[in-house]
């Protein structure tokens, strides 16, 4: 693992530990690698500066351990899902212009367009019946790691649309892979825990715990994600945990 930030005893008991005027995809690449994540300040005495987290709690989801709900399964028979069709309207949809806290500059999805052009970064899209983009999410993945970034889901169209996007990464994350392997060599980085996003099964580590599972995947084979139609041809929901609930609102989940 990379010590872009110095090692980790140093940082600042915070989640926010620098923040700088550069920004670019190698500096964001190799923050990823160093268990750091970019999110502009955007307020304060820095607005236009470029802010570098790696919280003190993670919020992380084993793939072990993701629930979907009955109603979420049986939502998820209503779309199609795809990967890496419309990277470029996910991002632009997850930004949503004029949402209040929304992060996502034009300097961030530049950066996150060449990320995807190295095959460095990946989108999930869900489409209705009328072939809509009604949800999706996108993140960056480096060896075993995929550090989500963003969600939208459409709120006329598209109700749990964001989650049905979880559903086919989850699916593609732990493709091929035995339940012990998907725990050891797969690190899914949902950046903060949530009330929602703990229903799913996400859980919170502390800083030294994150960097720990970083440094064991980060040398990995990345995940090769099948760009086919999902959820619309019979057998392909996936096979994963069930709970009897199920919530609308997702960390990132922006209302298009």
């Amino acid at each position: 693992m990379l010590h872009l930030f110095g090692p980790e005893s140093e940082w600042p008991d915070q989640d926010l530990i620098a923040f700088s005027e550069e920004f670019d995809a190698q500096l964001a690449y190799l923050a990823y690698c160093s268990g750091v994540f970019p999110m502009p300040l955007l307020e304060g005495d820095h607005p236009d500066d470029m802010g570098w987290w790696s919280p003190v709690h993670r919020g992380v989801l084993p793939l072990d351990r993701f629930v979907a709900s009955r109603s979420l399964r049986k939502s998820a028979k209503r779309f199609t899902t795809t990967v890496d069709v419309a990277f470029v309207e996910v991002v632009r949809r997850c930004a949503a212009p004029g949402r209040s806290g929304g992060w996502i500059t034009p300097g961030i999805i530049e950066v996150y367009q060449q990320f995807h052009a190295r095959g460095q970064a990946h989108s999930v899209e869900v489409w209705d019946a009328d072939r809509r983009l009604v949800g999706g999410l996108y993140g960056v993945s480096v060896g075993g790691l995929f550090a989500g970034e963003s969600m939208f889901h459409d709120a006329e169209h598209g109700r749990d649309a964001s989650k049905v996007a979880l559903v086919r990464l989850v699916d593609e994350l732990g493709r091929g892979l035995s339940w012990t392997e998907r725990r050891r060599d797969r690190l899914l980085d949902v950046q903060w825990l949530t009330p929602h996003l703990a229903s799913l099964g996400a859980i919170e580590v502390p800083r030294r715990e994150y960097l720990r599972q970083l440094n064991r995947v980060l040398t990995l084979d990345p995940p090769e994600f099948d760009r086919g139609e999902a959820f619309r041809r019979p057998g392909l929901v996936p096979t994963v945990g069930v709970a009897d609930d199920d919530h609308d609102t997702m960390q990132g989940d922006a209302d298009a």
